[in-house]
């Protein structure tokens, strides 16, 4: 009883979907985990930008962790949007209290649109309080930046980059090239806590429809951690899970569109 894959996103609401905790639904849905949520702010967005946001007040945050581990057996948790550091702080300090197994941390800082979801003292909670929590970390190359106050553009600053976000605490990392416009591969680098380290390469896809990649990508990674997948496959999994999301589009927005988060089925099915 009670023993089917369970998986804890924190994060913040997407009115429009595409992105935030109803992603890392959607995609644990279809990784066939059950998803539970801590839901941490309320946004008013869609495809174009964002509205407006709410932090939820803090002892709500806490009661929803204590409600979750009173219930379920949570198998591997991930965080995403997480407004400013009295969240991040009390997100941190929630995760110490319960055993929530690994935990991916996706550092969400900057909407698609260019806006801020993270403020600068949050950052700093973030790489203090947070960051040494972290089974994965999962930066893009700008957030990856931003943590470790320098410039990342070269495969020896990719390797670098790791380097220092793991000895801030972080075990596993991996640092997404999907930034880099000028290439024709999407080159991710993982930096393993054992050392061993590997660039996963797919083709680049030029496409507006890429809204909440980086909440799809953790939250697969962390849904099959929840079933007990191997690190590595997890990673190899979520790769091709977004390259499919990405690759096989749907027509939804005027903006910045979402993923595709039921296109691997197909693609498994050609």
């Amino acid at each position: 009883m009670n023993d089917f894959p369970q998986a804890l996103t924190i994060a913040g609401s997407d009115s429009g979907g595409g992105a935030g905790m109803q992603a890392d639904i959607k995609t644990m849905q279809e990784r066939h985990v059950f998803a539970t949520n801590v839901v941490v702010a309320i946004t008013a967005q869609n495809t174009l930008g964002v509205q407006d946001s709410f932090p939820l007040p803090l002892e709500l945050i806490t009661k929803q962790f204590e409600s979750l581990a009173a219930d379920f057996h949570i198998k591997a948790c991930k965080t995403g949007m997480l407004a400013d550091a009295a969240h991040v702080a009390a997100v941190a300090e929630n995760l110490r209290r319960f055993d929530f197994g690994p935990l991916t941390l996706d550092p969400v800082m900057i909407a698609k649109c260019g806006a801020a979801l993270l403020t600068e003292d949050a950052i700093t909670t973030l790489r203090n309080e947070l960051l040494p929590l972290a089974t994965v970390l999962t930066p893009n190359l700008p957030e990856a930046e931003v943590l470790i106050g320098q410039s990342v553009k070269t495969p020896a600053e990719f390797k670098l980059a790791a380097q220092i976000l793991q000895k801030m605490g972080a075990q596993n990392i991996i640092i997404k090239g999907g930034h880099q416009t000028a290439e024709q591969q999407a080159n991710d680098y993982i930096l393993y806590a054992d050392g061993s380290d590997e660039w996963l390469s797919t083709p680049r896809i030029e496409t507006v429809r890429t809204h909440g990649t980086g909440d799809t990508i953790s939250a697969c990674i962390t849904a099959e951690l929840a079933k007990g997948t191997p690190l590595k496959q997890a990673i190899r999994i979520s790769k091709a899970y977004i390259q499919a999301a990405i690759a096989n589009p749907i027509a939804v927005g005027h903006g910045h569109g979402p993923t595709n988060h039921w296109a691997y089925r197909e693609v498994e099915h050609d």
